[in-house]
């Protein structure tokens, strides 16, 4: 796109554009305060009126809102480098028809309607016999902003400040041409997106239009009721909230429903199904439906409410980088309880879910993995109260209660839970896919579709035998004995969830003890596992039992206190009802191995589980072979011994350790390339590492976005001589929602940005 009067100006900063001449046709709210966010902002030399209304031109002259009217349209179209139409999306037709011939070489059409099929399908029919060098350069544009008040005297130049705008790009597109419109609303306080149009339609009949319908058709219904007048005179603050937008512009409106019909009636028509299932249920008495239908819909507004305050990771709109700062030094002392074991706790929920009867869990991580998966089985019918405070109530629906989800089923940054939703999945009678965020999607899950397809799964993977995993219903599974070529937790665990819907016994041979979350708790919901060594097996065609559930403190999340108290001279930490499932005491193991203090107490079994209270004390740690029997036990809490090895005298060698290259990152080589940046040199292995006791400088360190290597880096500060810097963090709040606050309390300097 060639235009010499639009300039480009790095001084100004980034989207730092200004236009010589704007053209807004149409001075109603939108038009008049895009046109007066532009003068107020800079972004335009010139910006030209036009309304077929002569009092709302003058009118916008005389408030400032624009720097110059036009008595017609030719005249407004023929200067402006940039045409607004911001005209009722019924009338677009009818302008169009009128300037098609009238705008400069060069110049760029957009607009600000809500719907855009009908908007492309105008410029089409408008220009379809126009010459490509007189056609206006067409860029759709839609900001999600509005105001019950109307008109130019309306105009708000703020009023799309922190607001969404939406292009529509057409295939056709110039790219400057894109970034010259989105750089007129970036300065105007937006934030801008971009769609396709049939997807835009599609997004805002359901998030806008049909709510303005329900809002004007509710207003109308009880306007008509005979006590009219006693409805509204006690109409609390919901109902005036609810109904606020059915005071918008009605002819606007209409004009809306009638232009994106087929996406509205389509949404319509699946809210009126569901409104009548609701009707149903109170006309029965049926107080399961109503709670399904109002837990989910509380959880999913929970989750609108994180999304719009940022405070939430699973969605694609976000995109900040969070920082962890960490001040060298800091002490650790006192008594904690970390977050519950988020292993227990996506188990819980699926097998609680499974189970005839109702579950109650306590201990229940809040965190977005684990939400996550409870959100998964709300898709899927089942009824689930909470959490609140850890605290969950499942109404399991029975092992072949699960029924169709609405769509993909995402599962955030979780690998466990991907993995084990994949066998529990392949029996069902209905097609499934799983999704999850831009890390998971990295992860490999070819190591568990391979074994299901051979139980008689049909499982589709994406690229490289990655996330998306498109799961086929109604397949016979058979159940099969199945030798793992590497320990996993994740694969056997699988396996075993696939085995309860197979024909026949199911049974997994690892090599190496994983953590048995899976057998325990399919014995405690009352159906039974076999362990024989190294064999799990069961047989297909049971039902679960409800149950309660405790989950314990997960011995995950206290592994990086563990060894921040390990490493840090006069350290003294308690630890409280930690998990000490002996398939998951790797760390204890090692550490203690390394001539660590670590004392066991208040020891005891809940729900199958045995827990205690930890009690570390700084001692001066040494160098070891890690014993490779301890390696699966300890799988996840190696980014943080690495740290320990580090503070240890002498050598630290780890092998047999393939796993960690494929969790959430390499983890091996992003250790080593984080030890590198502060100051450590280790020597990297195929299957490990060898560290040799150093010291510990400052410097910036990335996470590549795996959580343990964020927390880890974030212990060594404890011994480092510099301050660290640890980006891409955001993901911390996938497995331990409150580590920031937990290491305060304890005396590590930590700040987030």
């Amino acid at each position: 796109m060639s235009n010499s009067n639009i300039e480009h100006s790095s001084a100004e900063g980034v989207g730092a554009v200004i236009v010589d001449t704007v053209a807004i046709i149409g001075l109603g709210l939108i038009g008049g305060s895009f046109a007066k966010a532009l003068k107020e902002n800079g972004v335009a030399r010139r910006v030209v009126g036009f309304d077929r209304r002569p009092e709302e031109l003058k009118l916008g002259l005389s408030l400032g809102v624009i720097d110059e009217e036009a008595h017609t349209l030719k005249q407004a179209v023929e200067g402006a480098d940039v045409v607004v139409l911001a005209v009722p999306v019924r009338a677009v037709d009818d302008v169009l028809a009128k300037v098609k011939a009238d705008f400069k070489a060069g110049a760029i059409l957009t607009d600000v309607g809500s719907v855009k099929g009908c908007f492309v399908k105008a410029v089409e029919h408008a220009f379809n016999d126009v010459a490509n060098e007189h056609r206006p350069i067409v860029v759709p544009g839609h900001p999600i902003a509005g105001s019950e008040k109307s008109g130019v005297e309306a105009a708000n130049s703020t009023l799309f400040l922190n607001h969404k705008v939406i292009l529509t790009p057409l295939s056709d597109r110039t790219p400057e041409a894109v970034a010259l419109v989105s750089s007129l609303w970036a300065r105007c306080g937006a934030t801008v997106l971009e769609m396709g149009v049939a997807h835009h339609d599609d997004v805002l009949a359901a998030t806008s239009h049909l709510p303005h319908l329900i809002a004007f058709s509710l207003v109308d219904t009880l306007a008509g009721e005979g006590d009219s007048k006693e409805i509204f005179k006690y109409a609390a603050g919901g109902f005036r909230d609810f109904t606020r937008i059915a005071a918008s512009d009605p002819v606007m409106w209409s004009d809306i429903f009638l232009s994106n019909s087929e996406s509205t009636l389509k949404v319509l028509d699946h809210f009126a199904d569901d409104l009548a299932a609701l009707r149903d249920a109170i006309a029965n008495q049926d107080s399961k439906t109503l709670l399904g239908v109002f837990t989910r819909a509380k959880a999913a507004r929970d989750h609108f409410s994180k999304i719009l305050s940022g405070q939430a990771y699973t969605t694609t709109m976000n995109t900040k980088n969070v920082i962890f700062k960490m001040k060298p030094g800091g002490e650790v002392k006192g008594t904690i309880r970390v977050a519950g074991d988020k292993s227990m706790s996506h188990r819980s929920i699926m097998l609680g879910s499974l189970a005839d009867g109702v579950t109650e869990v306590e201990g229940f991580l809040e965190g977005e993995d684990s939400l996550a998966t409870l959100q998964a089985f709300r898709d899927m019918g089942v009824v689930i109260e909470g959490p609140d405070e850890g605290r969950v109530k499942i109404y399991g629906v029975g092992i072949n209660g699960l029924k169709q989800p609405p769509g993909p089923l995402y599962l955030g940054n979780s690998g466990t839970a991907m993995r084990l939703f994949a066998g529990l999945l392949a029996g069902q009678t209905f097609d499934t896919e799983l999704t999850g965020d831009e890390s998971l999607s990295k992860r490999p899950m070819e190591r568990v579709a391979a074994p299901l397809r051979e139980m008689g799964a049909i499982i589709e993977t994406g690229e490289k035998g990655r996330p998306p995993m498109k799961i086929k219903g109604n397949c016979a599974l058979k159940g099969m004995h199945y030798d793992m070529p590497m320990a996993s937790a994740q694969v056997k665990s699988c396996l075993l969830l696939a085995g309860l819907y197979a024909d026949g016994e199911t049974s997994v041979i690892e090599p190496a003890p994983t953590r048995d979350h899976t057998e325990r708790m399919l014995n405690g919901f009352g159906y039974p596992v076999k362990r024989e060594g190294a064999k799990a097996s069961l047989v297909g065609g049971g039902s679960l039992i409800a149950t309660k559930i405790d989950v314990p403190a997960d011995i995950s999340s206290a592994a990086f206190f563990l060894v921040a108290a390990s490493i840090t001279p006069g350290a003294h930490l308690t630890l409280k009802h930690v998990g000490m499932n002996p398939t998951r005491v790797g760390i204890i193991n090692i550490l203690r191995a390394m001539g660590g203090s670590i004392e066991v107490s208040n020891e005891s079994v809940v729900g199958g589980e045995p827990v205690a209270d930890l009690t570390v004390s700084y001692r001066p740690l040494k160098g070891i072979n890690i014993p490779e029997d301890q390696v699966p036990l300890a799988i996840d809490e190696f980014p943080v011994l690495f740290i320990a090895a580090v503070c240890a005298e002498g050598k630290t060698v780890l092998t047999g350790a393939e796993e960690l290259r494929v969790k959430e990152s390499d983890r091996i080589q992003v250790m080593a390339d984080g030890l590198k940046a502060v100051g450590v040199d280790t020597v990297v292995t195929p299957d490990g590492i060898e560290i040799i006791g150093s010291e510990i400088g400052g410097g910036v360190v990335d996470s590549h976005g795996d959580h343990r290597i964020a927390m880890s880096f974030a212990v060594a500060s404890l011994r480092a001589k510099g301050e660290i810097t640890i980006n891409d963090c955001a993901n911390v709040a996938t497995s331990f929602p409150n580590f920031e606050a937990l290491a305060k309390q304890v005396g590590i300097q930590i700040s987030v940005e």
